[in-house]
């Protein structure tokens, strides 16, 4: 009799959270990682430091947000969470960049692997 082969659990790279504005679309090209949108979590409503606190409690590790102004509302030295900012929140606009958004995610998680705080 021949033992059965289980297939482990997959593996996430990183946990993502997609704000209010980051379209869905670019959800299926961040293969490998666990994205989540804020509006699945009932977050949709909140903004900057209140989205970024829930995230970091909730052990997200990338925020991918398209509010171009979260950098000179927050103060972000002391944030756990990577931030990806997308210039743009059409999709038709956000696809001809999907190359370097997840180029920018992976970049996050290597510095991540590497004992590095962003």
């Amino acid at each position: 009799m021949l033992p059965l082969l289980c297939t482990p659990p997959p593996i996430w790279l990183m946990r993502i959270l997609f704000d209010h504005g980051t379209p869905a679309p670019l959800i299926p090209f961040l293969e490998g990682h666990s994205v989540t949108k804020a509006k699945d979590l009932g977050w949709e409503r909140l903004v900057n430091g209140e989205l970024l606190k829930a995230a970091e409690q909730s052990g997200f590790e990338v925020l991918l947000t398209t509010d171009k102004n979260m950098a000179s509302q927050q103060n972000l030295k002391s944030r756990t969470i990577a931030i990806v900012v997308l210039g743009n929140s059409q999709w038709r606009i956000v696809q001809r960049y999907v190359r370097r958004i997840t180029a920018s995610v992976n970049a996050a998680t290597a510095f991540r692997e590497n004992g590095n705080a962003l």
